[in-house]
């Protein structure tokens, strides 16, 4: 194989490990936030090392997603040019690459801790059962990939052992809601109501989805807006500007622009949403950090 093909096979197996999608493994990285670990060096490593685990793990689940789809992903005008359905990368090296992950990022995650590990594997069941029978399922489809969210949550929590509050949990559960059932509106939009190449997709509706998007969204703030006013400091509701603003552009971009399809691409690429990231990234540290300077003192 001559250099050349050698670098193109390289970015295919690379692109199948879909590492745009790891930026949802940042979640893990919540606990280390609001418990105020983040100004520790051990614990800042551990929670690294779990969203390593989780990496690879979510990477094995999309290269066995991209596998049982390959037949519907070639008659989709987009997922046609991924790297198994377009004859890039050979079903047999996916399953050598798939088989890897999973060894890999089951042993990071068993020298973090037998109970991180139990997380994981709890992440990896869900993440399965949804690509082998629940993505087929309505309703059910957008749920199991909120529990992937939960799991993440908590795993974040059990990395560096701190008590992760059922209200954050409850935040993240509906911010997946809310990500899901936008993802399926933005589908419907682009796919029609046929639902394409995705089986229950026509089991949708523009109608049904917006009463349940009205729903999750109010969901997600209430419970944010919650954990901040009965958390460890009522100053956390100084980033509520930043999460209203967020879920709000978020809708607009969806509604208006026809984003939303993949959520981790519109996360990347719109500058006003990564700016408020960022401002609540400063915006919670600085609280937290400045709550534990006064407990200290």
């Amino acid at each position: 194989m001559s250099e050349q093909g050698s670098t193109n096979q390289v970015a295919a197996v690379l692109s199948l490990l879909r590492p745009k999608q790891w930026t949802k493994n940042g979640l893990l990285g919540a606990a280390l936030i609001f418990s105020g670990h983040f100004m520790l060096p051990h614990d800042v490593a551990r929670e690294g090392l779990g969203i390593a685990a989780f990496c690879m793990l979510s990477s094995a689940g999309y290269v066995l997603n991209d596998w049982l789809d390959v037949e519907a992903d070639r008659k989709h005008p987009k997922k046609r040019h991924r790297p198994i359905a377009s004859g890039a990368v050979s079903s047999t090296a996916a399953f050598v690459v798939m088989a890897g992950l999973l060894v890999g990022g089951a042993a990071l995650s068993w020298s973090l801790s037998p109970l991180f590990f139990l997380c994981a594997m709890g992440y990896l069941a869900t993440t399965l059962s949804y690509s082998l029978y629940f993505k087929h399922l309505v309703i059910l489809d957008v749920m199991f990939l909120s529990g992937c969210y939960v799991w993440r949550g908590i795993a974040g929590a059990v990395a560096i052992n701190v008590v992760i509050s059922p209200w954050m949990l409850l935040c993240t559960a509906f911010f997946a809601l809310f990500l899901g059932f936008h993802k399926r509106r933005a589908e419907l939009v682009q796919l029609g109501e046929g639902g394409g190449t995705r089986k229950n997709l026509a089991e949708y509706s523009p109608a049904m989805l917006d009463q349940f998007q009205a729903i999750v969204t109010s969901g997600t703030v209430l419970s944010y807006a919650l954990y901040c006013a009965l958390g460890q400091s009522g100053w956390m509701m100084l980033t509520m500007p930043h999460v209203l603003y967020g879920v709000f552009r978020y809708i607009y971009l969806v509604d208006q622009k026809g984003e939303g399809g993949a959520p981790d691409e519109t996360f990347l690429k719109d500058k006003p949403i990564l700016v408020t990231v960022l401002l609540f990234v400063i915006t919670a540290g600085a609280v937290i950090a400045a709550e534990h300077r006064v407990v200290a003192g």
